[in-house]
């Protein structure tokens, strides 16, 4: 029996743990989330007047750890999670007496929740990943979940070290693998056992040892070539000796930090597709158009630093003189209508680079109507896998070759990736961004209710496939993993789980797998930099958003005229949906009149009229705005900039509010990292970020930025006038923060760490399920019997609609 419960059940506050459930059963809520019982329980406190003491009691340690109360007629379903990424349930009865409670009775119980509880019909399906990852290592401690490299690395070398014979001649057989183009790269013929290859080792470490260290390898490579080894090690006599130096000691006496030094130089990954299916996929002219945004900005900022690493780690590998170029290839979708876009262009060069590149395939006909128009994301499943027969095809001739990275992004590209790295054989990598699933509450208990709309059965089965075939996943944040003590994370939600009729899942992921990897994004420094870097802005640019942000008249992209320009600006940028919750900002200063006298509102956010958008959801969001903006008379006091702005321009945005001391809020009711806050906070804007979510790891609270809740609006103005308070005291306040948020970002969030980080991570992935002779295709063949059985005849129904619409 849990801990928790069982000191309560031994102690006097037992009879408080029946009062407390007899009260639940009155007050008529029968399913609680985790903020409902804690209010439940502060109440009844306040009721029966319980002093301060009781709230460091064991029940009070039992209600906080509570998840999730249902109420059954004859008792409750009590789910606890007394720490990160586990789970313990119970059935607690009108006596007190305790029964633990299998995860497939709590499955029912859900089920029973929304009337979809049929035994005498028989069993529902059940999905269980668990036995697949019986046979892979396995993570011990919660706080290492995110770290799965760093673990995957001490069982390699562990393994080095107890059979040395094998995994040494499974190293020999991975590094007389890799070639480029047909050319032979590390070692040749010459050395053909893992015993000959340590001594020759020593014998190039002796060589090189002798040459001045800048010698070009190009200057020598015919003498190591006789000894065995071809180019890869190194661009110099002193990057050679230290290449082999590493694998020398490697061999030695196994190291986990070696291992991952010496795989991580590794010369294997030359081709990379990241795949971004849904919206407008572009540089110009697409960010604010629906399910158009952050993922947009991480996917171009991602190709460009990983060309420029990949050139860089070929450099130094001393590729050159092999006239190796890199290749880097967005997959999005072609939209012919592409609404003055160019996304009706089949290449499209990245920015900034030389070889990575926009392939955008378009979506088989089917209906006109529709294909050749942007489909929202909620619709797009059933064009996928005709997608990712035809994309295959066309990566082929742009590589003229296979690749040997495909990264997915979000649920659609995560399953395109899939398809993909199934039928290509390559290492896949997936990148979720948003899991929809914790964005909508009870979205998978009432999805029969939902699908119509947001077709969630379809989304959580490509997030099931998806996730379990991953050679390895990247998240943002540890959070998006396993959430808090007092959350649960996105992929955590997907433990277990009832979609009501259509399936059971008792484990739809190993959260303790090491294939989990915490691997933040950067800001494109050239766009976003702090706003005291006056060398690098340029003073028109700086002009003309001053004047767009506070004085412009254009009552077609611009809603509202400020009294008083010169109050500080309380600024945010997103779009309007409902998650992102600009008009709960809105809503918060509307209701905070000393805000209102102490500061302006901007908000740069898609469109002003709804007649505009085809979006359902942004459309409610502008009435609602609007509406919000009558009730509480903000008028005067709110610009609504409703523009699509270059990247350039948005840099300079932050800039220029950063000019004017202003702020920056990001008000999300959740948001899964936080690009935009990246982009203010290296600005040099204080920034205020929602608590539900990855800001929680990127802000450290009244340090370099502070925490909010978007769902206390009193709460908000307040933090937000005391900030203000805090900067009329002490003129050096804004400044402080400013700077201190600046520094946060250089010292964690750039590209170049992250960029190294997934190469390292991609080649070290790609040595394990090499060496490690895991046998994946079990678990890839019930991957394939989910999408075969699950996923496709749900998507062909939908498509059967869309081709009659």
């Amino acid at each position: 029996m849990s801990e928790l419960l069982q000191a309560v059940l031994e102690s006097d506050e037992k009879s408080d743990l029946r009062q407390f459930a007899s009260e639940l059963r009155a007050a008529g809520n029968t399913y609680l989330l985790r903020n409902d019982i804690l209010n439940s329980f502060s109440d009844y406190c306040d009721r029966h007047q319980k002093d301060n003491e009781f709230h460091a009691s064991s029940l009070s340690k039992l209600i906080y750890y509570t998840q999730e109360i249902i109420l059954e007629d004859e008792s409750l379903c009590w789910i606890i999670r007394p720490e990160i990424a586990r789970q313990e349930v119970y059935r607690l009865w009108s006596d007190l007496s305790i029964e633990p409670m299998t995860v497939q009775q709590l499955l029912d119980v859900r089920d029973r929740f929304v009337n979809h509880y049929h035994p005498q019909e028989g069993d529902v399906l059940e999905l269980d990943f668990g036995p697949f990852y019986d046979y892979s290592p396995a993570i011990k401690d919660s706080k290492n979940i995110g770290k799965g490299v760093q673990f995957l690395n001490r069982f390699l070398s562990s393994k080095l070290f107890q059979a040395p014979d094998q995994w040494l001649s499974a190293l020999f057989t991975f590094l007389s693998l890799h070639r480029y183009n047909g050319t032979q790269l590390l070692i040749n013929e010459r050395i053909s056992n893992q015993r000959q290859l340590s001594g020759q080792i020593k014998k190039a470490i002796t060589f090189v040892s002798k040459l001045n260290g800048d010698k070009p390898y190009d200057e020598f490579r015919f003498d190591l070539q006789v000894m065995g080894f071809e180019p890869g090690w190194g661009n110099t006599a002193s990057r050679v000796k230290e290449t082999l130096d590493i694998l020398d000691d490697l061999i030695d006496s196994p190291d986990h930090q070696a291992l991952e030094a010496f795989i991580s130089r590794i010369p294997m990954i030359f081709r990379i597709v990241l795949v971004s299916v849904h919206g407008w996929f572009g540089q110009e002219g697409v960010l604010g158009r629906p399910d158009t945004g952050g993922q947009v900005v991480y996917v171009l900022d991602q190709a460009r630093n990983l060309e420029k690493q990949l050139k860089e780690d070929q450099e130094l590998a001393g590729l050159t003189g092999l006239n190796v170029e890199p290749k880097v290839i967005i997959l999005s979708r072609l939209i012919p209508n592409s609404d003055g876009t160019r996304c009706n262009e089949r290449l499209e060069k990245v920015h900034g680079t030389e070889n990575s590149w926009i392939l955008r395939v378009p979506f088989r006909e089917f209906n006109p109507n529709l294909t050749q128009n942007w489909i929202s994301r909620f619709e797009i499943w059933p064009y996928l896998e005709t997608y990712a027969i035809d994309s295959e095809k066309e990566l082929l001739a742009e590589f003229q070759g296979k690749p040997d990275l495909i990264i997915g992004n979000y649920s659609d590209g995560n399953l395109v990736a899939f398809l993909l790295a199934r039928r290509l054989n390559v290492t896949q990598c997936i990148i979720a961004h948003a899991l929809e699933k914790s964005k909508y509450l009870f979205s998978n208990l009432y999805w029969q209710d939902l699908d119509d709309k947001y077709h969630f059965s379809l989304q959580f089965t490509a997030d099931l496939i998806a996730m379990n075939s991953a050679n390895f996943i990247i998240s943002s944040t540890y959070q998006e993993i396993v959430g808090r003590p007092d959350s649960v994370g996105q992929y955590e939600s997907y433990a277990n789980f009832t979609m009501p009729d259509l399936y059971h899942v008792v484990n739809g992921i190993e959260l303790f797998s090491p294939k989990f990897n915490v691997v933040p994004p950067g800001v494109n420094e050239n766009v976003y930099f702090p706003h005291t870097r006056n060398e690098d802005r340029i003073q028109s640019d700086r002009d003309r958003i001053e004047e767009l942000l506070f004085t412009l008249d254009d009552p077609a992209n611009i809603f509202g005229k400020l009294d008083d320009p010169n109050k500080r600006p309380l600024f945010s940028m997103a779009r309007l949906d409902r998650i992102k919750n600009l008009t709960g900002l809105a809503e918060c200063f509307g209701r905070s009149k000393d805000l209102q006298e102490r500061c302006n509102l901007i908000l740069v956010a898609g469109k002003l009229r709804v007649e505009e958008t085809e979006d359902n959801e942004e459309r409610d969001e502008i009435v609602k705005l609007y509406r919000t903006i009558d009730e509480y008379n903000l008028h005067g006091k709110i610009r609504w900039l409703g523009v699509r702005l270059p990247k350039t321009d948005s840099g300079e945005i932050y800039r220029v509010i950063a000019d004017r001391q202003g702020v920056f809020v990001q008000p999300a009711l959740f948001e899964a990292f936080g690009l935009t806050i990246l982009e203010a906070m290296i600005s040099g804007l204080p920034t205020f970020g929602t608590q539900f979510g990855g800001p929680l790891e990127i802000i450290q609270d009244r340090v370099n930025g502070f925490y909010i809740n978007p769902t206390n609006l009193d709460e908000t103005a307040d933090k937000l006038l005391e900030f203000a308070n805090n900067c009329d005291r002490d003129p050096n306040y804004w400044y402080k923060i400013s700077q201190q948020a600046i520094e946060r970002v250089y010292s964690t969030y750039t590209w170049k760490i992250h960029t190294t980080r997934l190469l390292s991570l991609a080649r070290i992935y790609g040595f394990w399920n090499y060496a490690s002779k895991e046998n994946r295709e079990d678990l890839m063949r019930y991957v394939e019997t989910l999408f075969y059985l699950i996923y496709k005849p749900r998507a062909k129904t939908l498509l059967e609609q869309h081709v009659h619409r």
